[in-house]
């Protein structure tokens, strides 16, 4: 590539700087004598003085030489206002010329050098507006990031626990490969292809994936960096973004949070004018270019259900491809490609913590693998162990332990019952989660103890019964306290907010009330992947009496799972003591120990 060359006011001001020191330097190297105008007018009378120039401030000239020397020295002096100069030096013999000073040099001076001033401040600034903003000429190009074939070092390989989308995706990579197999028998890959799936499950490593495997450069954008503050922004990007794209060809545009771009128009109070127009801009696009040239549109979202009709229809985002949460097999994969960086023990089993882990996501198994490394180190092992990985599992789940933060005897033993209670009624329902552990240490940002249940296998339906026992496993906690205690505290909140959520949805959206019947009254439109835990659920399209009948059900529900629990933990009174006494002592224990209080060892 040619070296770009760049041009700054700066050398402008260096320029002149060293001309001044040259200037000087040669002035130096003249050794010119400054005389005092007195001593000029006696070496005049001396006739010691060979030539003089006059002008209107200085006066130069040469001395005569002395002892029969051939150098005559310079000399310099002020001048003075002297009516008899030019008699005395005609009457000794001087020789003298008048000098006539241009001030052409200072007057261009005197305006150019304020000049250059004013332009250095201007083009310093300008140029620190530019980089603040990407450059202000540029604002109207497009801000992706392109990722040359050779710069791009993933592969499929490198992703796991996505089988299904994968295979969803080598058609776009034999079509990137070999397009003429596709376009003899007239067929057409589809322009545009939308990732779906839940945040962390590595849309954009999928999408980074293709490009590698294909070996094409990757234009990379996020749906934010389109939208500005200035209109007709965001549309010129589109337009400059699709230009680079067709010289590039075959390539992969790729962006990312397509909502923040691709958001239904006319939504909410008040419409967005730039947004859409640069919305506008890209469905525009999207039909003017030709899939044959090789220019494969990807974006990822974990919106679907708010994203423009039209973008999702036929010939623009025609193929969704779902990057869900992966199972035991995928998360066991996942665990493998991070762990291939760090130095496990040979006893570690990664199976055993891609069991602990359902439900999470390739980045939250990411973070286990870099968690547990740093424990290790931290402990100052050499490898990574089962106690590092499943610390670190606990970590993510319930947040760092705190155990900094001291409770009182009386605030410790309520908490002890109350996570006894959890785990007690857990024990004694069955198809309940396993109990891992008990703990009182204050864990994350408002936990004072937790209990740590894991399923046993992956569950994609939940019955009635297992949704009831989970709000009965919620509801022990405060139970066990007022059954000990007489009275409540506030340190159930949480599992009351869970538990209403819970019954909620069977009442609203599972049609799991019977005197309700068989319907559902969820509003449509809601994220199936973003989950808003403890945030009020909209009104559905369903009147007063049917809402106070779905309160009076939640109600219902609730109260039924409260008796039940109260009767459990009331049979199990010395069982709860016993474990809450032995929680006191070691602070952690493990449900097996539990489990043999409770069956009376």
């Amino acid at each position: 590539m040619n070296k770009k060359i760049s041009f700054s006011i700066w050398y402008v001001f260096l320029a002149i700087w060293a001309v001044i020191l040259v200037h000087d330097f040669i002035h130096a190297l003249q050794k010119i004598e400054e005389l005092p105008y007195s001593e000029f007018k006696n070496l005049v009378a001396a006739e010691k003085v060979a030539e003089v120039s006059v002008s209107t401030q200085t006066l130069t000239g040469k001395l005569k030489p002395e002892n029969e020397s051939k150098e005559q020295k310079l000399f310099s002096t002020i001048r003075v206002e002297d009516p008899d100069l030019v008699r005395t030096l005609h009457e000794h013999g001087v020789k003298f010329t008048g000098v006539i000073e241009s001030t052409f040099w200072r007057d261009v001076l005197s305006w150019v050098l304020p000049a250059l001033v004013f332009v250095g401040i201007w083009y310093f600034f300008i140029q620190r507006l530019g980089q603040a903003q990407g450059g202000f000429m540029r604002v109207g190009q497009s801000k992706a990031k392109i990722y040359m074939e050779k710069d791009i070092k993933v592969t499929f390989a490198d992703v796991a626990g996505v089988d299904e989308a994968k295979e969803e995706l080598r058609e776009v990579v034999e079509f990137l490969k070999t397009p003429d197999k596709f376009t003899k028998l007239g067929g057409k890959i589809p322009k545009g292809i939308l990732l779906v799936g839940p945040p962390g499950t590595g849309k954009t490593l999928l999408a980074r994936a293709v490009a590698g495997e294909a070996a094409v450069p990757f234009f990379s954008i996020s749906g934010s960096e389109f939208v500005e503050m200035f209109v007709g922004v965001g549309a010129a990007r589109v337009r400059d973004l699709f230009e680079q794209a067709k010289l590039k060809a075959p390539c992969i545009i790729f962006i990312d949070e397509l909502d923040a771009l691709g958001k239904a128009r006319g939504m909410g109070s008040m419409a967005h004018e730039e947004r859409e127009q640069t919305l506008n801009q890209l469905l525009v696009e999207m039909d003017g270019f030709d899939p044959r040239i090789g220019v494969i549109l990807m974006a990822a979202t974990n919106r679907p259900e708010i994203l423009d009709p039209a973008l999702l229809r036929a010939g623009r985002f025609d193929r969704h491809v779902l990057v869900d949460r992966p199972d035991k097999t995928g998360r066991l994969a996942i665990l493998k490609v991070h762990a291939r960086s760090v130095a496990l023990a040979s006893d570690t089993d990664l199976e055993v913590v891609a069991a602990m882990t359902p439900g999470f996501s390739g980045a939250d198994l990411a973070n286990v693998i870099n968690e547990s490394a740093l424990l290790a180190v931290r402990r100052g092992k050499e490898q990574v162990g089962s106690a590092e990985l499943q610390e670190a599992v606990e970590r993510v789940i319930a947040g760092l332990e705190k155990r900094n933060r001291v409770l009182n005897k009386m605030e410790k033993e309520r908490v002890a019952y109350h996570e006894t209670g959890h785990a007690l009624v857990a024990l004694s329902i069955p198809g309940s989660d396993t109990v891992q552990k008990i703990s009182i240490i204050p864990r994350g940002i408002s936990a004072l103890g937790y209990t740590l249940q894991l399923p046993t296998e992956d569950r994609f339906l939940m019955t009635k019964s297992e949704l009831e026992n989970k709000i009965a496993v919620l509801l022990g906690g405060r139970t066990a306290e007022e059954l000990i205690f007489g009275e409540v505290s506030t340190g159930a909140q949480n599992d009351l907010m869970k538990a209403t959520d819970i019954a909620k949805s069977m009442v609203r959206a599972y049609g799991m009330s019977d005197k309700l019947g068989t319907i559902t009254l969820e509003r449509e439109g809601q994220s199936q992947f973003i989950q808003m835990q403890g945030m009020p659920h909209e009104k559905g399209d369903y009147s007063e009496e049917t809402a106070r009948e779905i309160d009076c059900e939640v109600r219902r529900i609730i109260d039924e799972q409260y008796e039940r629990v109260k009767r459990l933990l009331g049979e199990r009174q010395q069982a709860l003591i016993k474990g809450a006494s032995l929680l006191l002592e070691r602070e952690v224990i493990t449900g097996a120990e539990l489990k043999a209080i409770l069956d009376g060892g």
